[in-house]
């Protein structure tokens, strides 16, 4: 009976020390025998995987196919029925000027030609995104916080928290160039232009901030540039400002007329 008992024991110890010898790999990457597989690796597709090269195994029909399609150009997605939130949701107006092609490969896609100058006209385009109004000081607040939390994600690491092209890409010398935005002459329409579509060593945004979010960013910056923007003190001084130049216009053209009046 001890010697059955014996041989039953060296047996199972045999057949746990296959097991586990059996489990491993002379490849490190390997995890070996797995129990229920597809709790590790989802069969399903996946997005943005390589399916054409999959455990040492390549398949030359799949390397060159998209996993994640875009949808084709012009197609709007719903956004539901707040006229306003759908205004700022549209396609953009402006295209991409023909040299994006090849400085930022917008291949297949419908450019402006060289004789149309876009991020020129898109000077005169005006912030849609109203802000909440500073007697609402959460929603203020909240509104601040949002563009402060996009600007970290998406814009900071080239430049810098205040704006000025510090960012840890320039540190550590990944990006050279960029530029503090006090030295950027941008209307709020161009900054708009300048993240949807690049510019520069800059890549497009678009596909990682929607245009809400773009024209979010573009407060944001704004603010950088003016501690004071958004405020009602900021408010008062550019209707100050605009009624001014207002003025300067009307006295320049009733000089204009007295001149040629004289002749």
């Amino acid at each position: 009976m001890k010697m059955k008992l014996r041989i039953i024991g060296s047996l199972a110890i045999a057949a746990v020390s296959t097991l586990i010898l059996g489990s491993c790999g002379g490849d490190p990457d390997s995890p070996g025998l797995e129990y229920m597989p597809d709790m590790y690796r989802s069969p399903a597709v996946e997005p943005y995987v390589d399916y054409g090269h999959i455990k040492e195994r390549e398949n030359p029909e799949l390397k060159t196919r998209l996993s994640a399609m875009t949808p084709p150009n012009g197609t709007i997605p719903y956004y539901g029925t707040d006229s306003a939130e759908v205004y700022l949701m549209l396609p953009y107006k402006h295209k991409a000027n023909d040299e994006f092609r090849e400085t930022h490969g917008m291949y297949g896609e419908e450019l402006s030609p060289k004789s149309i100058n876009t991020y020129e006209l898109a000077a005169t385009d005006k912030n849609p995104l109203a802000l909440p109004a500073e007697s609402d000081s959460l929603a203020y607040k909240a509104f601040w916080k949002g563009a402060e939390k996009l600007f970290v994600a998406n814009c900071a690491h080239c430049h810098g928290e205040k704006g000025d092209g510090n960012g840890p890409m320039m540190a550590n010398e990944t990006y050279t160039g960029v530029p503090d935005y006090k030295n950027v002459a941008a209307t709020e329409g161009q900054m708009f232009y300048s993240i949807y579509y690049g510019k520069g060593a800059m890549g497009s945004h678009r596909s990682i901030v929607n245009k809400k979010e773009i024209w979010t960013l573009v407060h944001y910056i704004q603010r950088l540039l003016n501690k004071d923007y958004g405020t009602a003190d900021f408010e008062a001084e550019a209707d100050t400002e605009g009624e001014e130049a207002e003025g300067e216009e009307v006295a320049d053209g009733e000089e204009s007329e007295g001149d040629g009046e004289e002749g």
